[in-house]
């Protein structure tokens, strides 16, 4: 009798939904699952995710009389900015926006329908032409409830298994192939581990002070919503992956100032869905200055073009964000989240700066007449405050927001299967074999500027891509 070698497993490092979602496809197909995440807790920046995941073409936008969407291609791309039309290196910008763009309902109906996930809350951010951005109605914010099912669909199957604080410290390669992982846990040992390798370890804006101020040294000072960490993408480099993009890096226009700690570098993120809902935003002097759904880079450059403070390092921009009745009750899961940190208090109207008070006045007056806007802001979402002395002792939402770094839309090169490429001689890029990356980790797909609940979206189409194709590389072995 011969016996047969162990079958290799499909490693998958990181824990947030690239990496959950390539989980799920790869045991899916067969394969065996071993992720490690140098993390303590799974679920990476996605169980943080506020605002939503995208979705074109899905039954809850019908539900909401969207019979069709079919310009969330051409959103993306005009989001991408200049960066779309760049060819070098010679990432495949279009076909990677098509796959994004024509999967997104799929992956929304993956996530509603085999998962069991609640989105039939349908919001229009900034940069889209219409409502898809997808969220629950319940308590739970849209990546905690993501990650959290995915979490508990992967445990349930014996070829899944999780390791917490293991840190992958080399890609094992030979021929031109990667082969695996070394990695170490806490008893500082080197562990090895063999099998195709999907890689989907996150972005680097929280290394601040190494390839973030590598790539945009201009953003030192400027408070982030991720943690203190240092990057992943040494390892890609130490097997030649090729880069894009590097220095597209987010600005997002709205984190909490924290009353209890202002100068804190770490800020929580104030969700778009509050803007998206019906939320404005007003100057020092009270006054409403950009249209709150314009990308993120629009508004966020509006507010930078405004004085700003420094408070114990950190370079802010103290902005108020207020949202109505309607717009509250629209977002009741994050606003109660936000009144028990302390980053949003209820007011009467009557009892607001005078100058707030008649922006809030003729704001109400533009919704309730349906004006338009000199600003050129077109939806509303729930405001139904009504203006003039009806509203003064009705109740509003105020916080005080600043522009955040928040996301990096430049990483590893890869293609249309998720695979990692490298360059070769002669020019142009192909597959490394073995490696796979989804997510935050990879560029080409977002350009200048990421559309809002497009990160979570990525994370389920390629993920998901990623985990199918490292499992077939084992059957075709």
């Amino acid at each position: 009798m011969t016996t047969q070698a162990p079958k290799k497993p499909v490693i998958v490092v990181g824990s947030g939904l690239a990496g959950l979602s390539a989980a799920h496809e790869a045991l899916r197909a067969g394969a065996t699952v071993r992720m490690l995440d140098r993390a303590p807790k799974p679920g990476g920046n996605s169980i943080k995710a506020s605002s939503g995941i995208n979705g074109a073409g899905t039954r809850f936008q019908q539900s909401l009389g969207i019979a069709k969407d079919d310009s969330f291609y051409s959103d993306t791309v005009r989001s991408a900015g200049a960066r779309f039309a760049e060819s070098s290196p010679p990432v495949d910008r279009k076909a990677l926006i098509e796959i994004l763009t024509s999967q997104s309902e799929s992956a929304v109906n993956w996530l509603a329908d085999e998962l069991n996930v609640d989105l039939s809350v349908v919001a229009q951010l900034g940069g889209h032409s219409v409502p898809r951005t997808h969220r629950g109605g319940g308590k739970l914010p849209p990546g905690a409830a993501i990650v959290s099912a995915l979490l508990d669909a992967l445990k349930a199957n014996s070829n899944f298994s999780l390791e917490n604080s293991a840190d992958v410290v080399e890609l094992l390669s030979g021929d031109g192939a990667v082969k695996g992982v070394s990695y170490q846990v806490a008893d500082g040992q080197p562990h090895e581990l063999e099998g195709p390798v999907v890689f989907a370890a996150g972005g680097f804006a929280g290394d601040a002070h190494g390839l973030l101020s590598k790539y945009r040294p201009d953003l030192a000072g400027i408070p982030s919503t991720n943690e203190a960490r240092p990057a992943s993408h040494g390892l890609l480099s130490a097997v030649r992956a090729s880069f894009v993009d590097m220095d597209s890096v987010q600005i997002h226009p709205t984190g909490f100032v924290d009353p209890k700690d202002p100068g804190s570098a770490y800020k929580f993120l104030a969700a778009e869905a509050l803007r998206g809902e019906g939320g404005i935003l007003l100057s020092a002097e009270g006054k409403r200055f950009i249209n709150e759904l314009q990308t993120r880079d629009v508004v966020s450059a509006a507010i930078m073009a405004l004085p700003h403070t420094t408070v114990e390092k950190t370079r802010q921009w103290e902005v108020t964000l207020l949202l109505d009745p309607g717009a509250c009750e629209a977002t009741t899961s994050h606003i109660g989240f936000y009144l028990w940190k302390g980053l949003v208090q209820k007011k009467k109207v009557r009892d607001l700066a005078p100058e707030v008070i008649a922006s809030v006045d003729k704001y109400a007056t533009l919704v309730s007449e349906n004006g338009e806007d000199e600003l050129g802001r077109k939806a509303f979402g729930h405001w139904k405050l009504p203006p003039g002395e009806a509203n003064r002792d009705e109740e509003v939402c105020v916080g005080t927001v600043t522009p955040v770094v928040h996301f990096t839309m430049g990483g590893v090169t890869f293609d249309s299967q998720a695979r990692v490429l490298r360059p070769k001689e002669g020019g142009g890029l192909v597959p490394i074999p073995g490696l796979w990356a989804a997510g935050e980790i990879t560029g080409g797909i977002h350009g200048a500027n990421r559309l809002g609940g497009s990160s979570l979206l990525e994370c389920a189409v390629f993920g998901r891509i990623a985990g199918a194709e490292a499992a077939k590389s084992l059957t075709n072995a």
